[in-house]
């Protein structure tokens, strides 16, 4: 006997029925989030199987945005625990930003003497550069901390944006990437009506390279938006303390015994939405301009 072929129909079929799938489990943890935010803190447990809200109630919200009370806020079930959510979603931003700016300038910087110019040792610098990106940060960890110890930094934004400020081994790979695409005949023209290497890179390159530094902006703006491990080292004073960091200081004030899940899920969720909104907004972006730069 002969098995009959499938048809393209079929196969077509089959597979949006498994992308469908993987797109349900990849969405299901967001949604499983939304679903415990909008729950009553005091039901949530007895109705942990059940796939709607237990107890519909917007009280999670009001106690992560400072319009409970104390008072109000353990009557819905919270812990009574303080989250200055609008300052830490500030300090993120700062941050995120500082760190998006500085990588984006540099990085696109050192792209463009390892793209365009020519000096000796220039592909040994940049082999020896990309072998950073083997090295996992906890490495470096314990060496930046002591430095911003040293420079008595800890504390302050600056020791949250310095070590990922000038440029990162990622950052500066897929900017090359794309500059060697770029043909060099412009940069001749302006060669020969006399101008130098910065005004090329400003006035040129740059400008020539909005896609890839706005795909490297929205890279580098998640990136630093979800960093937890180093701000948690240096940056846990209230003035300078990020949203990753004060949600897990968040969930550790437990006065009541018991976390406030509801309370945690609606602060991640609305730490969360920037992020989304980026990759909503500009997803297709990134894709394009990841497959554009030749990066696997």
């Amino acid at each position: 006997m002969t098995s009959t072929p499938i048809g393209p129909r079929w196969r077509k079929a089959l597979g949006w029925t498994v992308l469908a799938v993987l797109v349900l489990i990849t969405l299901f943890p967001f949604y499983w989030m939304l679903r415990v935010s909008l729950s009553d803190n005091r039901v949530l447990a007895a109705n942990a199987d059940s796939l709607l809200p237990a107890g519909f109630t917007l009280g999670a919200f009001e106690r992560v945005l400072g319009l409970a009370s104390l008072e109000e806020a353990r009557a819905q079930g919270g812990s009574g625990a303080s989250i200055d959510f609008w300052r830490y979603l500030l300090n993120s931003v700062l941050t995120a930003t500082l760190i998006t700016a500085g990588q984006v300038l540099f990085s696109s910087m050192a792209a463009y003497a390892f793209a365009r110019l020519r000096w000796p040792g220039r592909d040994a610098v940049f082999f020896v550069f990309l072998t950073a990106l083997m090295i996992p940060p906890i490495f470096t960890a314990l060496p930046n901390f002591v430095l911003m110890r040293d420079l008595e930094l800890l504390n302050t934004y600056a020791a949250i944006v310095l070590p990922f400020f000038f440029m990162t081994p990622f950052a500066v790979f897929f900017m090359r990437q794309f500059l060697l695409g770029i043909s060099r005949e412009v940069e001749e023209a302006a060669r020969i009506d006399g101008a130098g290497h910065p005004r090329i890179f400003f006035r040129i390159v740059l400008p020539m390279s909005r896609a890839p530094l706005a795909t490297l902006a929205l890279l580098a703006y998640i990136t630093a938006w979800n960093e937890y491990f180093w701000p948690l080292l240096v940056g846990q004073g209230e003035g300078v303390r990020v949203l990753t960091v004060a949600l897990g200081v968040f969930r550790s004030q437990t006065p009541q015994g018991s976390p406030d899940w509801a309370g945690l899920m609606a602060a991640t969720l609305l730490a969360a939405l920037p992020v989304i909104a980026l990759f909503v907004a500009f997803g297709r972006r990134i894709v394009d301009s990841i497959q554009f730069s030749g990066i696997k």
